[in-house]
Formats: structure tokens, sequence, C-alpha cells
């Protein structure tokens, strides 16, 4: 036994030792811009709640259409990769509009200003997005492509540990009160958001490169039709939007977590500690997708979604958040790498971006509804209601996913 535990961990360091250089390098980047976002993420909705007066209903509103403005740009950038064969570019621009527009936070007075920034922001994650997970996916053989995408998972949510301490220990340095920051106090924390993606653009320009073993796209009009996509890819798209529905913003789960009763110098830990549980899951997570399948990771990572939040339409006591964020952490491990894979294994390798850019949009056009329906519901009949709505359609999902072939079934 103690041997055959040995060549697995033998094994699987051989694995991250093949793990080309664009993988390794676009994870790391990963890894700071996430520590960049993480100082500011898990301070904004108590920042916007107690410091702003932002309503559950207005907090929903921000992230919700930030996100949806990011998948949408998805769509276009990933579309654009694909015809001129560069990824590079576009993952540099997105990178380097959050070095300018996140520090914007520090000189925010109202909640519409937050949305205004969230957005510039988010929109920076669409122009990145979809050509960094083309560019990893062509850069190791499919066989590799879960661990890769999960190894990639893991950096970033590495950076989402380190970010929320150092959002705490800044928290601890400029507020006299940690319990009710003021404005200001936010705002200092604010400002030193930047720095960690600054480092990462200088990575991309030094260690990324694109692949070059592919002629640029003929001229052709601009067109994001899904002829030449098989069946089940599109079927996935449904099955994706509709599960998205279910999945608004996590501004509402810290917004809980501070209703059980946890304090607001406390919150950043709390996120740190979700997001460990990312990085150990979503490593176990990818591997275990190229041994077992992409959909049964799929559907168990979605189960524990809707098992997560029907836990919390019942939370009462801050243990039972910790448990819960804890538990939370594994659904991404189980679902976002191995999403990404699952795309790649379902479309021509010519077509990749233009997948990711049509997967982000299934995730967008129901990602602003989602979190403007929790915010309703949770402002019009509480929390409990919203979650258990949420849960619900998550299960609907998992359902629906049972009609989509993986591909090596398709084939």
């Amino acid at each position: 036994m103690a041997e055959q535990a040995s060549d697995r961990s033998t094994g699987r360091l051989s694995r991250y030792r093949q793990l080309p250089r664009n993988v390794i390098a676009l994870s790391f980047v990963s890894l700071l811009n996430d520590t960049s976002s993480e100082i500011v993420y898990p301070l904004l909705p108590a920042f916007l709640a107690l410091s702003l007066g932002a309503s559950p209903f207005a907090i929903g509103l921000i992230e919700g259409f930030a996100e949806s403005v990011a998948s949408l740009l998805k769509l276009v950038s990933g579309y654009v990769s694909d015809r001129f064969r560069s990824r590079k570019l576009p993952v540099f621009l997105g990178y380097s509009l959050a070095a300018v527009t996140r520090p914007l936070l520090a000189f925010v007075t109202t909640w519409p200003q937050v949305l205004v920034v969230r957005m510039a922001d988010r929109a920076g994650k669409g122009i990145r997005g979809a050509p960094r997970d083309a560019l990893i996916a062509e850069s190791v053989p499919r066989n590799q492509r879960g661990f890769a995408f999960g190894f990639n998972r893991a950096a970033d949510h590495l950076g989402a540990v380190f970010g929320p301490v150092l959002g705490f220990l800044l928290l601890l340095i400029f507020a006299v009160d940690t319990q009710n920051p003021t404005i200001l106090e936010y705002q200092q924390v604010f400002l030193f958001a930047s720095v960690p993606v600054i480092i990462g653009l200088l990575i991309i320009a030094f260690f990324v490169r694109d692949k070059k073993d592919h002629e640029e796209m003929p001229a052709e009009p601009l067109s994001f039709s899904l002829k030449g996509f098989n069946g089940d890819f599109k079927r996935f798209l449904v099955v994706v939007a509709v599960f998205t529905l279910s999945n608004s913003t996590d501004a509402f789960l810290l917004l809980r977590a501070a209703e059980a009763g946890i304090s607001p110098v406390v919150l950043p830990l709390l996120w740190m500690t979700l997001h460990f549980s990312k990085v150990i899951s979503s490593l176990v997570g990818g591997d275990l997708s190229d041994r077992f399948g992409r959909k049964a990771l799929i559907i168990s990572g979605w189960l524990v979604y809707a098992v997560v939040y029907l836990g919390f339409a019942f939370v009462s006591s801050a243990w039972q958040c910790w448990l819960l964020f804890i538990v939370y952490g594994i659904y991404f491990g189980l679902t976002e790498g191995v999403e990404k894979a699952f795309v790649a294994d379902m479309v021509p390798d010519e077509k990749r971006g233009t997948a990711y850019g049509l997967f982000n949009l299934a995730f967008g056009i129901t990602v602003f509804p989602a979190s403007l329906l929790f915010g309703i519901l949770w402002t019009s009949y509480g929390a409990p209601t919203a979650f258990i709505v949420s849960a619900s359609i998550s299960v609907t999902a998992i359902i629906l996913l049972l009609s989509v072939r993986p591909a090596d079934e398709s084939a």
C-alpha cells in the first residue's frame, strides 16, 4: 500500500514537471491577479452595505451586471483570437485593464460609482478569459487538459488565499475600529490592489508565447454562429445557462455570513478559507476528470452546490458558515477546470476560442438575471427563500445535463 501511494505521488509530481511554460506562466499570472482582486472582493459587500448604504438588490445589480459584461466580451475576444491566431495580446490587454481600473475603488463614494468600476474591471476579465483558456487548451494534449486547467484554477484560487490575508492585515493596519471601518479606511486598502497584477503583466510579456502552428484565418464578416459545433456542445451551452440562473454572486454568501455573526474584519479570512478549499479540490478534480470523465465530476460538483445553498438557507451561526464555505470550495474544484476541459473535448481546435466565448456567453445570459432575481427574492421574501430557489434550479440543471454525451461517447 505504501509503495502504491508513493508511486501515485511520484506520478503526480511527474505530471507537474511536464506542464508546458505557457500553462505555468499563465497560472502564476492568475495567482497574482487573484491576489490583487481578492484584497478587494471580500470587503466589498460590507463596504457597499455598511459604508455606502447599498441594499441586497443593489449588490446583486452591481455584481450581476459586471459579470454579464465580462461574459459577453469573452465571446468577442474568443472569436478574434481564433480569427487572428493571437491569444497573448488580448490576454495582456485584459489584465492591463484590471491594473488600471481596480484602484479606482479607492475614490468611490456611492454604489453607482462602484458599479462603473466593477464593470470596467470585469471587462478586462472578459477580454482575457477565452483567449487564455484557448491557449492553455492548445498547449497540452487532450489527456492532460483536465489536469492543466485544474492546475490553473488551483493557482488562481491560491491567489485568493493570499489576497484576503493581505486585505485582513491591511485593514488591521488602517482601521481604528475593525468592527466598523470608515469609507476612508476601506479605500486605503483598495489602493494596494494593483501591485500584484502589474507584476503579472511583466510575466505575460516575457514568458507567455502564442502557438505558431496555425495560419491566420481568412478575412470574413464578424460572426458568432453555432454552425460547425455538434449537438452535444449546443445542449451543454443550454444546460450551463440554466445552472447559472441558480449561481448568483458570492457577495450574497458573504452578506449572509455577516448576518450570521461574522464581523467585517474576519470576512477576508473566511474568503481565504473558501479559496484554500478550492486550491486543494481543483488539483484533485482536474486530475480525476482525466481519469474518470468530465461529466461525472460536473454532476458531482453541481450536487455539492445545491446542498451548500440549501445549507445557507438555514444557517444560524458562525461555525456553520465556516463549514459551508469549506464545502462550497469543493464545488469549484469539481467543476471550474473540468467544464473548460469538457468544452475543449467537444469542439474543433480551430474554433476553440469561439467555443469558450460561447460557453461564457451561456453563462453571461443568465448570470445577471440570477443575481438580480436573488436580490429581489432576498429583499421581498428573505434570504432562506432566495437560497432554496437557487438550490432547486441547480438540481434542474443536473437533470438536463444527463442528456449531454461526453466527447468519447459522441465520436
